[in-house]
């Protein structure tokens, strides 16, 4: 096939990943009449080999990385970690969703179509470098989750969820969108690199309109890493959401709208730095603060997840910040700690709930160290590395994230963040408290024997929170070589 200035065969290789995980959405949806195997284990094995096949096909792209379809798209250093990062969440996502949809009867085939559509979305995002095509990935991926969150159909507070997720998500969108139009006007362009150029150019627009399409676009962005004060869509959705959705949409989404906001403002947007830090200073700030001391008060596991989860926000908040390229690089770490110890720890939830999700109440916890202490002991590694202990993931996350908000001399947030760690610890301690301290309840009593799938969910997530937290280096290391994103 000749090539042409728009389109040449290379670009098929570096679309790889999102063509395997779209045809095989496909073929999964076109497989269920057929098969006519309605709680089939087939959909989620086909789906694991897909996701598998896509982080060999991503890491091969990076081989012969560079600009594919005329620049909208970019695979480099920070592309491919964030497609690999996405496509490992999906397949954490989908071990212990084997029996989670048997235990709530629930059709498969959809379940699993409809993820590899939303991790398609997120691994476009991950490479776009324009904004057109970021706004395709990131609706492809939102679409898909607003269904999965309310995929248990007869349980309300899906409906709910679904309903919630959907309405708001919409309206954050559109915010974005006017920014994309916006900048589009000022700049007559929408490739990242070129609206950078320009605005640092001879001919550049006014700072005002450049900062009011960064503020829109901030609005959409904020929302879908559920940073504040736009986060109050989160706890009522992961609580309502089947908890390894819940789990899905703590990590990978956020994971990919993360990697568009770094790429956005620190290449289009870096030049009017100076204009949007303060927002971001401040929206960092009021993440940890309202996440870390609304968990205090939740009774729910998944509710304060939840809260945990903006708090987390926060904290990569913080290196975006920082404005530097130590910043990004800390900032993809800690996406890449917290998805394995967010993730283990949903996982968790989600064998202790029991059909109907009845069992989500701190309470339930009691006594888990006795009747299934290799759960507890999985769990326990997620809580800790959620507090940030040394030898853990989340340690090393936080400690490289302040440490690029000191050199951008960032103290106050800093010493604010730091006392935010504190104030979490509390709401998870309490947690391992109540496994090793308390009587078995009905929950940890009644539990269902460990599948070999779910294992894998435990052991898996486990392994990368420690090797994160003791050897941190070869990743961090391939982040600061990607953090790069100005060319």
């Amino acid at each position: 096939m000749p090539a042409s200035p728009i389109f040449n065969p290379t670009d098929l290789i570096r679309f790889l990943p999102e063509i395997i995980l779209t045809a095989m959405g496909t073929l999964i949806m076109v497989l269920d009449p057929l098969l006519n195997r309605r709680e089939s284990k087939v959909y989620g094995t086909l789906s694991l080999a897909t996701l598998l096949a896509a982080i060999l096909a991503a890491i091969y792209a990076y081989s012969d990385a560079g600009p594919a379809f005329g620049g909208m798209l970019i695979v480099d250093g920070f592309a491919t970690f964030f497609r690999v990062l996405v496509l490992g969440v999906g397949i954490l996502t989908i071990l212990p969703s084997f029996s989670f949809l048997k235990r709530q009867q629930a059709e498969t085939s959809e379940f699993h179509a409809l993820l590899l559509f939303s991790i398609a979305g997120q691994s476009i995002m991950a490479a776009a470098n324009d904004l057109i095509i970021i706004f395709i990935g990131l609706e492809i991926s939102s679409i898909a989750s607003y269904i999965l969150a309310g995929y248990l159909r007869d349980d309300k507070r899906a409906n709910e969820a679904a309903l919630k997720y959907f309405l708001l998500g919409s309206f954050a969108t559109g915010f974005f969108l006017y920014g994309v139009a916006l900048i589009y006007g000022e700049t007559g362009s929408i490739n990242l690199s070129v609206v950078h150029a320009v605005v640092t150019g001879p001919d550049a627009p006014l700072p005002v309109m450049v900062g009011l399409a960064a503020a829109l676009m901030f609005v959409g962005l904020a929302f879908k890493v559920s940073a504040s004060p736009f986060q109050i869509w989160a706890p009522d959705v992961y609580q309502g959401a089947p908890t390894p959705v819940s789990a899905f949409l703590s990590a990978g989404p956020k994971a990919a709208a993360f990697a568009i906001f770094l790429r956005i403002f620190m290449t289009a947007f870096a030049p009017i730095g100076h204009a949007w830090a303060p927002l971001v200073w401040a929206s960092a700030l009021l993440s940890m603060t309202i996440g870390n001391f609304a968990a205090l008060l939740q009774t729910n596991v998944k509710r304060m997840l939840a809260y945990s989860s903006i708090a987390h926000a926060g904290y990569v908040m913080v290196a975006l910040a920082s404005r530097s390229e130590v910043g990004i690089a800390a900032a993809m770490f800690y996406l890449a700690a917290y998805a394995c110890m967010n993730v283990g720890a949903f996982a968790v939830v989600s064998h202790l709930s029991g059909k109907g999700e009845r069992y989500q109440s701190i309470e339930d916890f009691a006594g888990l160290a006795q009747k299934q202490p290799f759960v507890a002991a999985m769990l326990s590694i997620f809580l800790l590395s959620l507090i940030g202990v040394p030898l853990t993931g989340g340690f090393f996350g936080k400690f490289y994230i302040f440490k690029a908000a000191l050199e951008s001399h960032l103290v106050w947030l800093t010493v604010l963040g730091l006392l935010n760690s504190a104030v979490a610890a509390y709401y998870y301690l309490r947690l391992l408290v109540m496994m090793y301290f308390r009587d078995p309840g009905e929950a940890a009593s009644s539990a269902e024997p460990l599948t070999p799938a779910f294992s894998a969910a435990l052991i898996l997530p486990a392994i990368g929170t420690l090797v994160l937290g003791i050897f941190p280096g070869w990743v961090l290391d391939f982040a600061g070589r990607s953090a790069s994103l100005v060319k």
